[in-house]
């Protein structure tokens, strides 16, 4: 009875990770190409063959066998890493921005050296 209970859930956290891995494959999907460049990360087309493929193997094999961890660790890549850098290249942040102008650097305002 036990059993079942586990794998019931492990069978919904699959399930969450996959639609979880289809919006990722989305949300690269509508990215343009040059805001990979931009950011430095791999081409859109990889990351694309990543996400499709984590996202057929999270919906095809059991999540406890090694090809779908694999595709969570791809998902969770392009998550954490790739997808701020493009937001951030691409100022696809939220709402408008913060103050702030065109010569602002990381540490505050560019002043031309005075």
């Amino acid at each position: 009875m036990l059993i079942y209970g586990f794998q019931s859930i492990l069978s919904w956290v699959q399930l969450a990770l996959g639609i979880y891995a289809a919006v990722m494959l989305i949300d690269a999907g509508v990215r343009r190409e040059d805001a990979y460049r931009a950011a430095s990360k791999q081409t859109k087309g990889m990351w694309l063959i990543f996400l499709a493929l984590a996202t057929a193997l999270l919906f095809i094999l059991p999540i406890m066998s090694f090809l779908p961890i694999i595709g969570v660790i791809a998902v969770i890549v392009y998550t954490v890493d790739v997808r701020p850098a493009l937001r951030e290249v691409s100022g696809g942040g939220r709402g408008p921005r913060r103050g702030g102008s065109s010569s602002d650097g990381p540490y505050g305002p560019y002043n031309g050296g005075r």
